[in-house]
């Protein structure tokens, strides 16, 4: 079984490419490089610079590895720059989140974990903010998370993905 990490070049990417070498399972770190590093990927992983949403790569990726588990850290961050430029959060955040998800449903990868924001929360009543609470996105970056989530929510339930959102919403 092999773990293809998305966005795995970064920050918190590469601690959980940390994380999981240590643990001694086989992992995969597909990049584009264009906010990681090189050097933050740990001997002994694969890296592939790519795009998480260029379908024909991650094909090849689930074609000649078996990934049983997709973890989805890429994706553009900055809550300020997502209000000056908008599109390209979407386009960034969840059209290739789309994407990795459409192809992970046709080769029947049967776990994915995303890492989603806080952001999509808005301006919570409550902190620290409950499960719960409703969610309610005041920036692209918080709406393109939050798409996300209902992309997999629906996915799960038409295809019978199992996943997780890092920020405590799970359906398995």
């Amino acid at each position: 079984m092999t773990i293809l990490i998305t966005g795995g070049a970064g920050y918190i990417g590469s601690h959980m490419a940390y994380a999981l070498r240590d643990a001694g399972e086989q992992v995969l770190v597909l990049d584009n490089l264009s906010t990681g590093c090189e050097w933050a990927v740990p001997e002994g992983v694969r890296l592939v610079v790519g795009d998480a949403g260029d379908q024909s790569a991650v094909d090849a990726l689930l074609k000649h590895h078996r990934i049983e588990v997709i973890i989805h850290f890429s994706g553009s961050i900055i809550v300020s720059e997502s209000m000056r430029r908008p599109l390209e959060y979407y386009r960034n955040n969840t059209v290739n989140s789309w994407a990795l998800i459409q192809t992970a449903v046709r080769h029947r990868v049967p776990y994915f974990i995303f890492s989603s924001s806080a952001a999509v929360y808005g301006n919570p009543e409550m902190i620290p903010i409950p499960e719960e609470a409703p969610t309610n996105p005041v920036s692209p970056y918080g709406a393109s998370k939050l798409m996300t989530e209902v992309m997999l929510r629906d996915a799960a339930a038409a295809h019978g993905l199992s996943y997780v959102i890092q920020i405590g919403r799970a359906h398995v």
